[in-house]
């Protein structure tokens, strides 16, 4: 027995914060994962907000955790909320900066306390917070432990943000007036970011097209980001020869900078149900959306999904459904209950009725076993990294539709540098969106965006493989050489 409380305490335990965002959620959850099967013992910290949507979705034992995979929550500072939509951005955001602290030390001292006077839980040897959560930086001043930020952006992304303090310095942003968002000022390119030659201001994070000199999401990201400077180590979920240039160019920016991903792929080879059984989707999935899959042809289908954030109009909602219908391709269109901004996502009933034999609508689905069914042909994308990455994982081209945030980013990163996705308007058109789709379906160019992707697909797998993939490598260095430190 005592052997066995030894074997406990001198587990290696990793605190994983991610941002309250199921874009953050889901990556981290994956790294939390691969760590807890590399022998780490696991607390998993969401916030309290986000921990009852979980219940809700995944049932009230879905975080009941495991010996050694633990969730604890925080509160996130917001105002009581029962919804089950994204909280804004910005508030959340300001309020993540300014109230979290203390409750996340607070919560530090509860799991060493509990270390001390129990032998079930090992004290508290590095953190592993999102890029978005520094604060966490303060909390583990005292306690001399590693202290990793996982920034879920992609790494051009990633990049972006790093280089707002020369967009500020340089007066790019803020913008002189509102007109400077169409008056074609966004299209100067610029010639000075190491690993993003050519990159146009309206491709980089969408947070500098703003006229306001107080605007908070830069200055949110310049402090994010300048704090980064002072971790132990950054991780990336990217594979090196998909951002090569750009991840050399934040070498030289951070601290060491690993490249881990893609993070789906790694996570397949930990073989334990228990662990599998550990999900993350803050929506209810669909299983019918993989039933109906089953019966359509091989790359026959345009997959769209715009995430978990992304909010339209209804008139661009109405604009991607005639676009859809008379592309006369079959589709399956994940659609948020809250995607409309300030009112239900309804859609005509006449498009129903015309598609109705080639057409689903579902309001969430398991999207990476969707992006791997052999029906899909195309992605209709909001550019969002997780879901770049999971259809360059499954060999699939992009039409992209960026919405916010670094998203622009990726589009430009996958159309220009990549060679696997089409740009679409942001004032969307039915037109457009009828040409794009048969373009990619059937075209010369879809053609040739399919074997390029199945070639990005290939290199994916390689950089995940057991035991000589450079991101599965990685993940060995980061944890050696940094969270084993202390």
């Amino acid at each position: 027995m005592a052997s066995k409380c030894a074997d406990v305490l001198d587990k290696p335990h990793a605190v994983c914060i991610p941002c309250p965002a199921q874009g953050h959620i889901s990556p981290m959850l994956k790294l939390a994962k691969i760590l807890n099967h590399r022998g780490f013992h696991i607390t998993f910290v969401n916030t309290e907000y986000n921990h009852r949507r979980f219940l809700k979705s995944r049932g009230l034992t879905s975080l009941k955790g495991l010996p050694s995979f633990h969730f604890e929550t925080i509160p996130d500072g917001l105002p009581p909320c029962n919804g089950d939509v994204t909280q804004d951005i910005v508030a959340l955001s300001e309020s993540l900066t300014t109230t979290c602290l203390g409750p996340f030390k607070e919560l530090l001292a509860k799991l060493n306390n509990r270390s001390a006077s129990s032998s079930d839980v090992p004290p508290v040897s590095c953190i592993i917070s999102d890029g978005c959560m520094s604060f966490t930086l303060s909390a583990v001043q005292d306690l001399g432990i590693p202290q990793v930020f996982f920034w879920t952006t992609s790494a051009c992304g990633l990049l972006g943000y790093m280089h707002y303090c020369n967009l500020v310095e340089k007066g790019y942003t803020p913008l002189k007036d509102e007109s400077y968002l169409t008056n074609g000022y966004l299209e100067k390119t610029l010639d000075w970011i190491p690993g993003m030659k050519e990159i146009r201001l309206r491709d980089l994070p969408a947070f500098i097209r703003t006229a306001n000199p107080d605007d908070y999401m830069i200055k949110y990201l310049l402090q994010e980001t300048e704090r980064s400077k002072n971790a132990s180590a950054i991780i990336v979920n990217t594979f090196e020869p998909l951002e090569k240039e750009v991840l050399e160019s934040l070498q030289a920016l951070l601290p060491p900078v690993y490249a881990i991903g893609p993070l789906h792929l790694i996570v397949k080879q930990v073989d334990d149900k228990n662990l599998e059984d550990l999900e993350s989707n803050l929506w209810k999935e669909d299983p019918k959306c993989l039933e109906w899959l089953d019966s359509k042809k091989p790359n026959s289908v345009v997959y769209v999904n715009f995430g978990s954030i992304v909010v339209m109009t209804k008139n661009q909602l109405i604009e991607f459904a005639w676009g859809l219908a008379n592309s006369k391709v079959e589709f399956l269109w994940i659609i948020r209950p809250d995607i409309v901004s300030g009112e239900q996502a309804v859609l005509p009933s006449e498009f129903l009725e015309e598609t109705k034999e080639r057409g689903m609508v579902a309001s969430w689905c398991a999207q990476e076993k969707v992006l791997n069914h052999p029906a899909i042909g195309v992605f209709l994308t909001h550019s969002g990294w997780n879901s770049t990455l999971e259809s360059i994982g499954s060999g699939v081209p992009m039409i992209c539709w960026p919405f916010f945030a670094e998203q622009p980013t990726n589009c430009w990163f996958c159309c220009t540098k990549l060679g696997i996705g089409m740009e679409i308007d942001n004032n969307v058109k039915r037109n457009e969106v009828e040409s794009l789709v048969r373009e990619l379906m059937v075209g010369e160019k879809g053609k040739k965006m399919k074997k390029k992707a199945l070639e990005w697909k290939k290199l994916a797998e390689e950089a995940a493989q057991k035991p000589a993939g450079s991101s599965y490598m990685n993940v060995d260095k980061m944890i050696n050489e940094i969270l084993l430190k202390h």
